[in-house]
């Protein structure tokens, strides 16, 4: 039906004869001569038509915005004066000989340049808001980003096996998806959180290097990087160590960015370690093009009789950080104070300060309703430690460390943006030797830090496997985490030690993981992988606002789908045949 897409048109086909196919993005009838502007997936064209054409011209009159048409015409320059510099086809036109009205449209639930249409409106009208330039670029940029891996992994002997998606539920940290099965009654598979077991048992089955752009499913609140399906690219290998995990994935990463985007990324990737970036930036995934920094206090705090410092800095799991904010004393006290208002949403109870409007003035020239409890002797100190000079305001964090990594790390990230602190466009990193397991307070367990088919590094000193650091590594950048692995454990015993840790006992493991423990017996090879977010590599690559950007069909903050209204109720036959009745119901 065409001969060319409307966005290839150019100055070199003056006098070639065209059929195009497209959406009417806009008519325009200036003085007896209409002109359409068709679009299609790869721009626009400008079609012109006048009256020495009747039969055209009059279905020309007829167009609105969204209907479909197909035309042919000849290509032809635009006249002087009327050239579009900002537009690839802004040279030439088409002058209409034909014109077909392939359907009609109704008129559109919102226009396709207007930038603030209702979230929920466009996801209702998903169809509709696809057809945007920046939507269009979006989709078209995530199909060239997995085009670049699949080339990548190719070339570097990976083969592409699909998983199962119907399996059994896992302990990954979020809950599950259930289905229910009709042909056993009263059972379930899990759709899977992602194809961990699964990769693991490839290595074991000798294949060696194994890769897959995979659909996974995780049943949790959502946010702006998150969505109850998403997609990530899936890889492991064997007879690998980490650093030839992180090598592959850094190498593939870069060729990534060079290949779609120009972008020249770091060679190498700086690295962190978990408790480094904790220390400096109270986050596991710091931005650093951020230059501000977490400072700890604590030992300069044990002795004061401000219960407020005191207390967190003689506490095992307590925290006294500052973070210097340079030139903050620009900062009005509104400003302060919807600062303290913000990370009272990371549980902090408030956000001390003190302003050092001249730093050779010592203690008098500083200001903070807090100095009156101090010792000059510790502000001074305080102030020395963080290299305070006059303009900077200091900012404390006082409570569990948890809390102040938390509220101090998003301070951090909202100062950074608030205030135009980034430096540079792009800043990846490694963060490695992560705890292996985490300890939680209210169920007073052990959790896994990553998953519990993650090796231990057990390092010399270790004074029990809860103390090992894991042999994991996350790729971080510009404070999103675009994925993250590890060595996995390939030895039966030690499978089984872990799961015993986590408070599953050697017959619980046999009924979850029986599977999994007798693969690691039959001759299973050192292997490890890793797993990478594509919604939000291409978000980050595309510059976004979130993931439901970059993907065709999302889910909306609730996990519903506004297109097609799902969830929604099953029928009561279809329940039925499941054995299933809802709760309630007679």
């Amino acid at each position: 039906m065409r001969s060319h897409y409307c966005g290839q048109l150019h100055a070199d086909m003056v006098g070639a004869e065209v059929a195009l196919c497209g959406w009417v993005h806009r008519r325009r009838d200036h003085g007896g001569v209409i002109f359409i502007d068709l679009r299609d997936r790869e721009g626009l064209a400008q079609v012109v038509y006048d009256p020495d054409r009747a039969a055209p011209f009059a279905v020309a009159e007829t167009l609105r915005n969204e209907y479909v048409v197909r035309v042919t015409g000849r290509v032809r320059p635009r006249p002087d004066g009327t050239l579009n510099p900002n537009l690839p086809t802004g040279a030439v036109e088409v002058l209409g000989h034909t014109l077909e009205v392939l359907n009609p449209a109704q008129t559109p639930p919102f226009q396709l340049d207007d930038e603030n249409v209702n979230d929920d409106i466009r996801l209702r009208y998903r169809y509709v808001d696809l057809r945007r330039e920046a939507m269009q670029d979006n989709i078209k940029l995530r199909s060239r980003v997995t085009r670049s891996l699949r080339a990548y992994l190719d070339d570097k002997g990976f083969l592409d096996i699909e998983t199962p998606v119907l399996t059994r539920a896992t302990p990954e940290g979020a809950r599950d998806y259930l289905v229910p099965s009709r042909t056993q009654r009263g059972a379930f598979f899990a759709l899977p959180q992602s194809p961990q077991l699964f990769k693991q048992l490839l290595m074991m089955s000798g294949l060696e290097r194994y890769y897959q752009i995979v659909r996974c499913f995780r049943d949790e609140d959502l946010r702006a990087d998150r969505q109850p399906e998403f997609t990530q690219l899936d890889m492991e290998l064997s007879f690998v160590t980490e650093d030839d995990i992180t090598a592959l994935t850094e190498d593939m990463i870069r060729t990534l960015f060079k290949q779609v985007k120009g972008i020249e990324l770091a060679d190498p990737f700086p690295r962190l370690s978990y408790r480094e970036a904790m220390q400096r930036y109270g986050s596991d995934r710091p931005d650093l093009r951020n230059p501000l920094e977490l400072v700890e206090v604590g030992d300069l705090m044990q002795q004061v009789e401000f219960k407020v410092f005191s207390g967190p800095a003689n506490q095992a799991n307590g925290r006294v950080a500052a973070l210097r904010l340079p030139g903050g004393t620009a900062l009005t006290r509104k400003a302060i104070d919807d600062y303290t208002a913000y990370v009272g949403k990371y549980g902090a109870k408030g956000l001390a300060y003190i302003k050092v409007n001249d730093s050779e003035q010592g203690h008098a020239g500083l200001q903070s309703p807090i100095l009156k409890f101090l010792p000059e002797a510790t502000v001074q100190a305080v102030l020395q430690r963080v290299q305070a000079q006059s303009g900077d305001l200091i900012f404390f964090g006082a409570d569990k460390a948890r809390i102040v990594n938390d509220s101090l790390a998003a301070l951090r990230v909202k100062l950074g943006e608030d205030l135009g602190l980034l430096q540079g466009d792009w800043a990846p990193l490694w963060v490695v030797d992560f705890p292996l397991f985490e300890y939680n307070e209210p169920e007073r367990r052990w959790d896994s830090l990553h998953h519990p088919f993650t090796a231990p590094q057990q390092t010399p000193g270790d004074t029990g496997l809860h103390d090992s650091l894991a042999r994991a590594y996350d790729l971080v950048l510009n404070g999103m985490e675009l994925g993250g692995g590890s060595i996995r454990i390939h030895d039966s015993a030690l499978q089984l030690q872990v799961l015993e840790l986590l408070g599953i006992d050697e017959q619980q493991a046999r009924d979850k993981f029986g599977f999994l423990l007798d693969a690691l017996s039959y001759g299973c090879p050192p292997h490890g992988g890793i797993a990478m977010g594509l919604d939000r590599i291409v978000m980050i690559m595309a510059g976004a606002r979130g993931i439901r950007d970059v993907i065709a069909f999302p889910k909306t903050q609730t996990a519903s789908c506004l297109l097609t209204a799902a969830p929604a109720p099953a029928a009561p036959a279809q329940l039925r045949e499941l054995g299933l009745r809802l709760a309630g119901a007679s």
